[in-house]
C-alpha cells in the first residue's frame, strides 16, 4: 500500500525551491561515492549538490540535470518527514514563467513524468517513489495566490518577479492571469552583480562576492571602504530605475491598481523600488518559496482537495 504526497517544486535558474527548502540549482555526477557533501545515489551513479549553478536554460528539458535536481527536491522533502523504506506516490505541482508557459508546459510535464519506480539512496536511507501526477502552472500567478485575499479587491494587478537571471511580469485581471500581458526579460539581478563586480575590480582591484554586494545594497555594515559601498548602492539604484523604466516603456502603469513584487531580487532592491517614485500601491512577497507554495495551492484547488 502506497502513501500519496504532494511536493510542489519551483525549478529556479538560481535556486531549487520546495515549500520548505531552498538549495542551489547545481550538481555534479560521478561514478565514485563523494567523500563528503550533500549527495544521492541513483541508478549506479552519485549526484552531488554544488554551489555552482547550472547556466541559464529557458527550456529546462534539454538534458536530465533538472530531473536529477527534482529527485533531490523529492528526497529532501521525504527525509523531512522520515518517509524512507516505503513506497510513496508523489504528485508534482510545478511551474514555468508566464511567457514560456503556453509553449512549454506540456513538454515540462512530460519531462518530469516517469512511469517506473524511482529508487534513491540519500544520507544512508533508501527512498522509493513513483511520480504519479505532474501539473504545471504559471509562475507569478502562483505566487500571487499566496496573498489572494489582499488582491481580490483590485481589478488590475501586475506581478513582477525579479529573479537571478530573468525579470518576469504578468498582469492579473479580476484575479485571472492575462497571458497576453506577460514577458520574460533577460534582466535579473545577476546582470547587476556582474556589472558591479567588473567596475569594482577595475577601479579598486577588489573582487566582490555576491553576498558582499547584498550587504552593501541592503545598507548593512561591511568592511569595505565607503567609496566601494557608494558605487555599489548607486549602481543598484540605477539598475532599479532602468528596469522600472523598461516596464513603463511596455505600457505598464505601475501607479495604478496594485503591483506585487516577487523574488529574491525584488526583496534585495525593495528600498530602491519604494523610493523610485515610479510605483503606486505595492506589496512585496519576501518568501523565496512563494511560487512553490502557490503551486501547491493551485494544485489542491484543481483537484478539489
Amino acid at each position: 500500500m502506497y502513501q500519496e504526497k504532494n511536493i510542489a517544486i519551483d525549478h529556479g535558474n538560481r535556486n531549487m525551491k520546495t515549500e520548505n527548502l531552498i538549495f542551489t540549482s547545481g550538481l555534479t555526477v560521478s561514478e565514485k561515492q563523494p567523500p563528503f557533501g550533500d549527495y544521492m545515489s541513483y541508478q549506479g551513479k552519485y549526484y552531488a549538490l554544488t554551489g555552482q549553478r547550472i547556466p541559464y536554460q529557458r527550456d529546462k528539458t534539454q538534458d536530465e540535470r533538472f530531473f536529477y535536481l527534482t529527485l533531490f527536491s523529492i528526497v529532501k522533502e521525504l527525509e523531512r518527514e522520515n518517509l524512507s523504506d516505503r513506497l510513496i506516490q508523489v504528485n508534482l505541482p510545478v511551474g514555468l514563467p508566464p511567457k514560456h508557459y503556453g509553449g512549454l508546459y506540456r513538454k515540462f510535464e512530460k519531462y518530469l513524468s516517469r512511469d517506473e519506480i524511482q529508487n534513491v539512496t540519500y544520507r544512508g536511507k533508501r527512498y522509493s517513489f513513483c511520480i504519479n501526477d505532474v501539473v504545471a502552472f504559471p509562475q507569478d500567478y502562483a505566487a500571487a495566490m499566496t496573498i489572494y485575499g489582499k488582491l481580490k479587491e483590485y481589478v488590475k494587478v501586475f506581478v513582477i518577479d525579479l529573479g537571478g537571471f530573468t525579470l518576469d511580469y504578468l498582469m492579473l485581471r479580476n484575479g485571472q492571469p492575462d497571458l497576453g500581458v506577460c514577458d520574460s526579460l533577460d534582466n535579473g539581478v545577476i546582470k547587476l552583480y556582474n556589472s558591479i563586480s567588473s567596475r569594482i575590480n577595475a577601479e579598486y582591484d577588489v573582487l566582490l562576492e555576491e553576498t558582499d554586494m547584498d550587504q552593501m545594497i541592503l545598507g548593512k555594515d561591511t568592511d569595505y571602504e565607503p567609496g566601494i559601498v557608494r558605487i555599489v548602492q548607486e549602481m543598484a539604484e540605477t539598475f532599479t530605475e532602468d528596469f522600472l523604466g523598461s516596464l513603463r516603456e511596455r505600457n505598464m502603469d505601475l501607479k495604478s491598481g496594485c503591483v506585487v513584487f516577487v523574488g529574491g531580487g525584488a526583496s534585495l532592491l525593495e528600498r530602491y523600488i519604494r523610493s523610485s517614485g515610479k510605483v503606486g500601491k505595492s506589496i512585496f512577497i519576501p518568501e523565496l518559496q512563494a511560487n512553490a507554495k502557490g503551486y501547491g495551492i493551485l494544485y489542491r484547488l484543481q483537484k478539489g482537495r
